[in-house]
């Protein structure tokens, strides 16, 4: 069944968040493009860029905030600091808080980075009878860090990390048709099966979000995840950065329609 945040305008969502509401937005603006959020120095720009530019799949760019502007041209009247609904803040490298708001500590020459998120494609996925077992259950989409090495560019390096929806067999050729058709929110998965070949451990244990039950006969369908470059600022481990927290998503005023490109042009 449906949520009533599910058919809630991108504005109306932004202005809950804005007021204080942290909670993850899956299931939110059904049909609209949400997108995460890497916020870096002036210094460090440029190498953040072209390492999403070398790593497409993992790190889509669907819009570039200049130092000294807050508002997306996805989403007119949105202020990045206060509009998604929770943050995370990086020093060194380190994780120094979770905040719903950064508006205080967003220094003037910061750049803003808003990368394609995979629940965007989620409404399409549940409409080709595909499970979502977080919304089900109401959790955050379990994600992993793996031991997939990113193009590297200048400072800039990490592993790649994974969002993870389980499925039966049968229905992965689906999974695959509808996702590949939106590569500017990841696309097509980039891992069916064995958890262990893209290094991840424990299954039940994700690095970010919550487990959820894989069912007897289904198994784990893994897509590139934009939380990739907090791998990144981890290991690269910049002076400062601000991104969102894994699940917490920036919800845009792009219909999801405008991504999707015929069968057989996406990568």
């Amino acid at each position: 069944m449906s949520q009533p945040h599910a058919h809630l305008a991108p504005a109306d969502a932004r202005l809950q968040f804005r007021g204080g509401l942290a909670t993850p937005t899956s299931g939110w603006s059904d049909g609209y493009t949400q997108a995460n959020l890497i916020a870096v120095t002036a210094d460090y720009a440029d190498e953040f860029i072209e390492f999403c530019r070398l790593n497409p799949k993992a790190c889509p760019i669907i819009d570039i905030i200049p130092a000294g502007q807050y508002e997306s041209s996805l989403a007119a009247g949105s202020d990045i600091r206060t509009d998604i609904p929770a943050y995370r803040v990086w020093v060194d490298g380190e994780l120094a808080e979770e905040v719903t708001d950064v508006a205080s500590v967003w220094r003037d020459d910061m750049v803003g980075v808003l990368i394609g998120c995979s629940f965007t494609f989620e409404a399409a996925l549940a409409s080709a009878g595909i499970p979502l077992r977080h919304i089900e259950t109401g959790r955050n989409v379990p994600m992993y860090r793996t031991t997939v090495e990113c193009t590297p560019a200048g400072r800039i390096h990490g592993t790649m990390v994974v969002s993870m929806r389980p499925m039966l067999p049968e229905l992965v050729d689906t999974a695959i048709r509808v996702t590949s058709e939106v590569p500017k929110v990841h696309g097509s998965p980039v891992h069916v099966g064995s958890p262990e070949d893209l290094g991840i451990a424990d299954i039940n244990r994700p690095d970010f979000g919550d487990a959820v039950e894989i069912k007897d006969g289904e198994v784990p369908v893994f897509w590139a995840c934009g939380v990739t470059p907090q791998s990144a600022v981890m290991a690269s481990r910049p002076a400062f950065a601000i991104s969102h927290a894994p699940g917490y998503m920036f919800i845009t005023d792009v219909p999801e329609s405008s991504y999707r490109e015929p069968a057989g042009a996406a990568s």
